[in-house]
């Protein structure tokens, strides 16, 4: 018995000292301010179905209808290439699809965020695809709305974990950031539960010495993508997908072979969201890491209308490289996007809030996260490039402690990654944004044509034409 009491008491010290002791404040486990709501527990009353119960308090329908338009703020001109691609595929215009690539974070890693703003905007505007899938997961937790993958064989190679030094092979991660090197054996297998896709295109590195890859469908020989012969250079493929394929298949059959990824396509107007995220990833990955000219060939090849770059949460709790450094990365990428798509529209999306736990047990912001939204808004302003608030239009200061409280929880006990209902709560501010931009977009547009019919002048238009 003593024993016993020994050990409750040892258990009761453990929990306590973080709460009197600020040096332990980031080994706390339990919360003496839930007791209050613990003892007014009300029973749930039963259901014929728990397990989908249990499922909507994890994954909940969160309501959207309270939430108000936070809105994007667009230098006149900034998002017209895309906001014009918007309104092709809106009028059925043949071949009008909209490509975006949305560079990211962990969250963005899991679709996060991104899948929202995917279903909505294809919701709205026609699904033209699901976009560009990395070949396999780099991470245990990658994923991708309406996709499942399996793979085996390949070794992986984030560009922020590669290794540094020149080389032909240096710095080519692909359009996601990330290689996959394989040998005869190795292989992807995508399951397609979304909307049927029509095309996929595979794409690799050429080099000398390279292998190749099989691609088929339904386990049915599709084509085959060489990746040997003549120097190191990005390789494209592009294959026909049988009307309702449900598998898609990637082989290394002889050979090595460095594969990147697969683009998922169809045929019909409307809107392709790539989720292009990076665990771990912070500003230099796109700035330093990835090679500059394989870089730009690739962005140039996907042609997108909108480039959108959301980092900043994992550089937030590094004040020295915030205050000293961050502001000339981003530059830096900006630079880059600006040199190889001159007429594609850029976003800059700030991060969402990151919590930490204060010395009196309450969650607040980390302090240097408010300094690179601070950056990136003025950065935005200086270069005329379009900016979402992130951090302001979801609550500001202390929301993941708010979050981390909500019954079900909005994020995750880190106070950084946010579980599905908050990642719906942030794509759906973020598409309510853009949607109000683009109706403001149009509404100029039709004061524009009327005033020319009446012999009028009318603001130049600053439109430009998807390139």
């Amino acid at each position: 018995m003593p024993k016993i009491f020994l050990t409750l008491g040892c258990l009761l010290v453990l929990v306590t000292v973080p709460d009197y002791l600020p040096a332990f404040k980031d080994y706390k486990v339990f919360d003496w301010k839930t007791v209050p709501s613990v003892l007014d527990f009300v029973e749930r009353k039963s259901s014929a179905t728990p397990v989908e119960d249990e499922f909507d308090r994890l994954r909940p329908d969160t309501k959207m209808g309270k939430l108000g338009v936070y809105p994007v703020i667009a230098p006149a001109g900034s998002l017209d290439v895309f906001f014009e691609a918007l309104r092709q595929a809106e009028l059925g215009t043949p071949d009008a699809q909209v490509r975006v690539l949305h560079y990211g974070d962990s969250p963005t890693t899991a679709d996060m965020i991104t899948a929202d703003v995917r279903q909505l905007l294809q919701k709205q505007f026609g699904d033209g695809g699901h976009g560009y899938h990395l070949m396999a997961k780099p991470w245990a937790w990658y994923e991708h709305r309406g996709i499942s993958v399996s793979a085996d064989g390949w070794q992986i190679t984030p560009a922020n974990m590669g290794p540094k030094g020149g080389g032909p092979m240096a710095g080519r991660y692909g359009l996601g950031a990330v290689s996959f090197d394989g040998a005869p054996g190795a292989y992807a297998r995508f399951g397609l539960s979304k909307s049927p896709q029509q095309q996929v295109e595979v794409s690799a590195l050429r080099q000398p010495g390279g292998g190749t890859m099989s691609v088929l469908a339904d386990r049915v020989l599709i084509g085959k993508l060489p990746t040997g012969s003549g120097a190191a250079e990005e390789l494209f493929a592009n294959f026909e997908l049988p009307a309702n394929t449900r598998e898609l298949q990637i082989e290394v059959e002889d050979g090595p072979v460095r594969a990147f990824g697969i683009d998922l396509r169809r045929t019909t107007p409307g809107v392709i969201y790539s989720s292009l995220g990076v665990n771990g990833a912070y500003i230099s990955v796109v700035s330093k890491m990835i090679n500059e000219a394989h870089w730009a060939r690739l962005l140039e090849h996907a042609r997108p209308h909108l480039v959108v770059i959301n980092y900043g949460t994992n550089e937030s709790v590094y004040e020295k490289f915030v205050d000293t450094s961050y502001e000339k990365e981003l530059r830096e990428a900006l630079r880059r996007v600006r040199a190889a798509l001159p007429k594609s529209s850029i976003l800059i999306m700030s991060p969402m809030d990151r919590g930490q736990r204060l010395p009196n047990g309450t969650i607040g912001t980390v302090p240097a996260l408010s300094r690179v939204v601070a950056i990136q808004q003025r950065v935005a302003a200086e270069q005329k490039l379009a900016f979402f608030n992130t951090f302001m239009a979801m609550g500001g200061n202390g929301t993941m402690g708010e979050w981390y409280a909500a019954e079900p929880r909005l994020v995750g006990a880190d106070f950084i990654h946010p579980m599905p209902g908050g990642a719906k709560i942030v794509g759906n501010l973020f598409y309510r944004a853009l949607l109000d931009s683009y109706n403001k977009y149009k509404n100029q547009r039709l004061t524009q044509g009327l005033a020319q019919r009446i012999g009028k002048p009318a603001a130049k238009s600053e439109t430009m034409k998807a390139n």
